[in-house]
């Protein structure tokens, strides 16, 4: 899916998880023409990724420039063969599949891509000793064995069902990667794939150089420079486009309206699955009750939110799926409900105290929200969730931190938290919501666990049945009405202001995680100088 281009209007959206602050980055072009010539292109991003290696995580989502996965993603979110000449074989019972590799691949020094490069990076990232903090996406995976120089063919230890989704993982070069340690070798900031981009340069929180690779398999892209300055300050990066030393920026609402008039840029909305929501960790006295939990999930004014943070640019969240999503399940929606929600308080036993926050047994309803320091997006959701739920006699005492002060707390302290996945609804729902994760990082936050929930979980990734998967994925969402281990938000748009001097741009639909990989400059190996 395509999203929405707008043009010469004041129509804007929020570009989610962007980290204010000041940024002192030299300047990545030259001047007041963006880059330095008309085959060079300058954007500006708020965010950095800490690893540059498919094998500690880059990328695993795809369009990660350096590298190619098995398959990819098109403008519509739909898979299409990259370093696999097809999509892949599978067996009947959902455990076998297999793929025949593109031919006359090489990596960027001029070595071959074969079998042994993918099975060496799947094996790689399944290793104990390998620091990727999302191997348990690949779960599934029983065995990864190379048939030749062309074929690789995975056993699966159950049938899973999106596991096609998971092959967009790039593939690192085992003739590189394979000679040195895995989380701290050269190769995590010096990487070599098969992808359209090489990377010149990386000065970490200033800018990411990359040139264009001429060796690519499909073919050499028009833009032959690209850079990516990261600019955590919002200001700056608008003033930076303004300047004309970006090309293009991601940007809140309040800042790309000043470029709605401007003829020589475009705006670019990105519809995404990227939620904020509320923690609410079973292991608090507060947070833990049921009640208190159904009873903020209905005192919160999504609406008002959509409306007054985001200016419009999203929509109400009821959970990790957005309600136009064809997974979404009709009905679950929560209409906002004060007295509702104090009922339901009331009848649990919590009763306003003399200053009106709400006493149980001895407990007062009050527990701290964190959420991370320098995030006005974040910010702003924590002080709304606090100011409806003191409205129902709940106190919300909102702190601000860094991860390394809030990740320890995880357990019995709420956070402001943020995700959102397009490719498969097991991809966010598994690791949000399965018991079997409370506590493993940033998967189950809440340490939320609910037996129905982890059945339905297991049989939608478990089967082949496009129904009998909607119907698993129902049941989780309802469940999830009935029993909150989450306040969900909102689902936030992204906004991306470009000049309009190339053709072939777009977006993707996005998840929570778009730095590198999303933006209008997701292809941007296919963009052509626009014809005058």
């Amino acid at each position: 899916m395509t999203a929405r281009t707008i043009r010469g209007a004041a129509r804007t959206t929020l570009a989610a998880a962007l980290i204010t602050g000041v940024a002192a980055c030299s300047a990545p072009g030259a001047g007041a023409g963006g880059a330095s010539g008309t085959d060079s292109v300058v954007v500006g991003i708020a965010t950095e990724p800490e690893s540059l290696s498919p094998l500690l995580g880059y990328g695993k989502d795809g369009n990660s420039k350096i590298f190619d996965g098995l398959l990819t993603h098109d403008a519509d979110m739909k898979l299409k063969p990259a370093l696999a000449e097809s999509l892949p074989e599978v067996s009947a019972d959902g455990r076998t599949y297999s793929f025949t590799l593109r031919r006359g691949v090489t990596f960027s020094d001029g070595a071959p891509f074969s079998a042994k490069d993918v099975v060496f990076t799947y094996k790689t990232i399944l290793a104990p000793g390998t620091n990727n903090a999302s191997k348990t996406e690949l779960d599934a995976i029983e065995g990864v064995e190379a048939k030749g120089e062309d074929t690789v063919v995975f056993t699966l230890k159950y049938p899973y069902a999106p596991f096609a989704e998971r092959t967009v993982l790039p593939i690192a070069p085992e003739h590189v990667a394979g000679q040195q340690d895995v989380n701290s070798g050269d190769f995590t900031t010096r990487p070599v794939g098969t992808g359209p981009y090489v990377l010149t340069g990386w000065s970490k929180g200033e800018k990411l150089s990359f040139k264009a690779n001429p060796g690519y398999w499909g073919g050499e892209p028009a833009v032959k420079k690209f850079t990516m300055a990261v600019i955590k300050d919002d200001d700056v990066r608008a003033t930076r486009l303004r300047s004309g030393e970006l090309d293009g920026a991601i940007l809140p609402p309040n800042l790309a309206a000043g470029f709605a008039k401007d003829t020589a840029r475009r705006t670019y909305a990105a519809k995404t699955f990227d939620y904020r929501s509320v923690t609410l960790p079973t292991h608090h006295a507060v947070t833990g009750d049921i009640a208190v939990r159904r009873a903020l999930d209905i005192a919160v004014d999504r609406t008002a939110m959509v409306d007054k943070l985001l200016e419009g640019a999203g929509k109400p969240a009821f959970g990790p799926v957005p309600t136009d999503s064809p997974w979404f399940t009709a009905g679950t929606e929560r209409r906002h409900d004060l007295d509702r929600a104090r009922t339901i308080l009331d009848d649990a036993g919590w009763k306003p105290g003399e200053d009106g926050i709400r006493v149980k047994d001895g407990v007062r309803a009050s527990f701290p929200l964190w959420y991370t320091s320098g995030d006005k997006i974040r910010q702003d959701h924590a002080l709304a969730f606090a100011s409806d739920a003191k409205k129902a006699g709940i106190e919300v005492r909102t702190e601000a931190g860094t991860w390394e002060v809030i990740e320890p707390r995880m357990k019995t302290e709420a956070v402001l938290a943020g995700g959102g996945s397009p490719a498969d609804p097991d991809f966010d729902q598994y690791l949000l919501l399965t018991s079997s994760l409370g506590g493993d990082g940033f998967n189950n936050m809440a340490w939320y666990d609910d037996p129905t929930v982890d059945a339905a979980l297991a049989e939608g990734r478990r089967s082949a049945d496009p129904a009998a998967r909607k119907a698993a994925y129902d049941t989780v969402q309802r469940r999830l009405a009935e029993n909150p281990g989450y306040v969900f938000l909102t689902h936030i748009d992204h906004l991306y202001v470009v000049n309009d001097k190339w053709e072939g741009l777009g977006t993707q639909v996005e998840p929570h995680d778009h730095g590198l990989g999303a933006g209008p400059w997701w292809n941007v190996e296919t963009w052509k100088p626009r014809q005058k």
